[in-house]
């Protein structure tokens, strides 16, 4: 339903750059670039966040616990085993990336691997493999590739506004007709950015209840992840390579010093208040 809403929110946002610039083949243009980007990340988006992050990938030597602990959670889950990648930082915090199960990436970073007892580590490494059986990597890729269409769509018309590029649909048409065309078509253009970046962290905070839920229900000890998450939001470092483009991944925002509470900040979280996901678990009954 996200993806539908989206799909028709896009279009309709063609519609009205082509409209207004009276350029037809600006919907074109803007369908043909949204299909593309779209097929190149979808082939390639773990490859770019994991470049984007600097995980290095690990073998079972480097750390058999870890490969142990998802292997084991792999074989309740009925998934294959993913790649297996470390991040040199000293915040505890992991995500997952891939197009399917069969090319999943699990990364974790030092932190989280020095912080964390091995029931915490089996929780965070269970709400990681739940992304990946649900498909939510897919889904959180697809929609940030919308969301770049929306913003480079609202981009060019407002070059194109500049350069003096909008001419009048009907030159025996009214100027005052024309004047509030162009008005609600700012307006739009101007809201589209905001309600594509509150839809891709509406989709986002959605998933990750879903996946503390489906995690919990894996290892059957929701206090696991709870007490994890707790771990991860209290400490104090930043990631060295924290990114908005890359933030709602993680299973925790990367990012510190912004968790404020007031409801403005919670429309552009990327994640649930921790808080939140906490109670939740704590009241689930397995």
């Amino acid at each position: 339903m996200y993806l539908a809403i989206f799909l028709l929110f896009i279009i309709g946002l063609g519609w009205v750059v082509s409209y207004i610039a009276n350029a037809p083949a600006i919907l074109w243009i803007a369908a043909i670039v949204s299909i593309l980007m779209s097929i190149g990340s979808y082939w390639y988006s773990d490859k770019i966040v994991l470049g984007m992050t600097g995980a290095k990938p690990i073998e079972k030597r480097d750390n058999p616990e870890l490969y142990r602990i998802v292997e084991n959670l792999c074989i309740t889950a009925g998934l294959p085993v993913p790649r297996i990648y470390i991040l040199q930082d000293p915040q505890p915090n992991a995500f997952a990336t891939g197009r399917d199960p069969q090319h999943a990436v699990v990364a974790v970073t030092t932190g989280l691997l020095s912080r964390l007892e091995r029931t915490e580590l089996e929780g965070v490494i269970a709400h990681e493999l739940s992304h990946i059986g649900n498909r939510d990597i897919l889904i959180s890729t697809i929609v940030v590739v919308l969301t770049g269409v929306v913003v480079l769509a609202v981009d060019f018309f407002f070059r194109l506004s500049f350069r003096g590029g909008f001419r009048s649909r009907n030159d025996r048409g009214s100027g005052q007709t024309q004047v509030v065309i162009m008005l609600l078509g700012l307006v739009f253009l101007i809201l589209a950015p905001i309600l594509a970046q509150l839809m891709q962290f509406a989709i986002s905070r959605k998933r990750e209840f879903l996946a503390d839920a489906s995690g919990a229900l894996l290892t059957r000890y929701p206090e696991g992840l709870a007490r994890a998450l707790e771990k991860i939001s209290a400490d104090p470092n930043q990631l060295r390579r924290a990114s908005d483009a890359t933030a709602h991944l993680y299973i925790a925002s990367p990012f510190r010093g912004k968790e404020k509470t007031s409801w403005i900040h919670k429309l552009f979280m990327t994640h649930p208040p921790v808080e939140e996901r906490v109670s939740v678990l704590r009241g689930m009954n397995i």
